[in-house]
């Protein structure tokens, strides 16, 4: 998942919903959201993730190309949350690994350079169940999401909690949605900067995964247009993965 995240909000018209019925005391802040999803899942998420994923982009000129990336995921306290993105044919050797504020550059089984940013996903799909909530607003922050702003909403027929905004006419500041049921992120949007529309992503067919979930289908809109669809395939959670596949500098994995 995610290079197009740093260029790329379909305008969405949601109705106002009752307070969700969320375990404990409703929360009244973003910060409160993220320690349920904290807490719902204490202990029981997976550490590991690995899938296979069909990448359908948008070209300019409206054309689609399809490819294949192999994705490895783990979260140690050491190194937080890293992701590892293979692009098919392996053998050409051209990958990327990213933390939430990092990326490495792979090509040709060689480091190509080292970029200051990274995953924004990181933190929400992972980093969030797994890890201490303030390091989760820690790497939130720069992404512009207004913690103490927090309204509930019906997103596809499912209660949602919207962290970010409290307009329901607001659809283009930074926000993420958490539905009620496993308390996953169902939507994020994000600024695209230089004056384009926000970056309107929609993240569903959420499957059991370990003792966690998977959202297993990830689109990608823009001034209501789809730029990526990305659909999971195989996915395996908590199983053993070589640390040196998280390492720049290891060469052919």
């Amino acid at each position: 998942m995610i290079r197009l995240i740093h260029r790329l909000a379909i305008v969405a018209t949601v109705a106002i919903a009752p307070p969700l019925a969320a375990q404990g005391a409703s929360p009244t802040s973003g910060l409160d959201v993220i320690a349920q999803m904290r807490s719902r899942h204490a202990g029981d998420w997976y550490k590991t993730l690995t899938f296979r994923q069909t990448t359908t982009i948008r070209q300019r000129d409206g054309r689609d190309t399809v490819q294949t990336w192999y994705e490895s995921l783990r979260h140690t306290p050491e190194h937080g949350t890293q992701l590892r993105i293979d692009v098919a044919p392996l053998a050409n050797g051209n990958a990327s690994i990213s933390t939430w504020d990092s990326t490495w550059v792979i090509r040709a089984d060689t480091l190509a350079a080292v970029r200051a940013s990274g995953n924004p996903f990181l933190a929400l799909i992972e980093g969030a169940y797994v890890q201490p909530v303030s390091e989760t607003a820690r790497q939130l922050a720069p992404l512009g999401f207004d913690l103490t702003k927090l309204r509930s909403a019906a997103w596809n027929g499912q209660a949602v909690w919207i962290v970010g905004s409290t307009d329901p006419a607001d659809t283009t500041s930074a926000q993420f949605w958490v539905e009620d049921q496993h308390l996953m992120v169902v939507r994020i949007v994000l600024a695209s900067g230089a004056g384009r529309p926000p970056l309107d992503i929609h993240l569903s067919a959420i499957a059991p995964c370990g003792k966690g979930f998977l959202a297993t289908k990830v689109e990608m809109l823009q001034g209501g247009q789809r730029r990526q669809l990305e659909e999971y395939h195989d996915w395996r959670c908590d199983i053993t993965v070589d640390p040196r596949v998280f390492d720049p500098h290891a060469g052919k994995r």
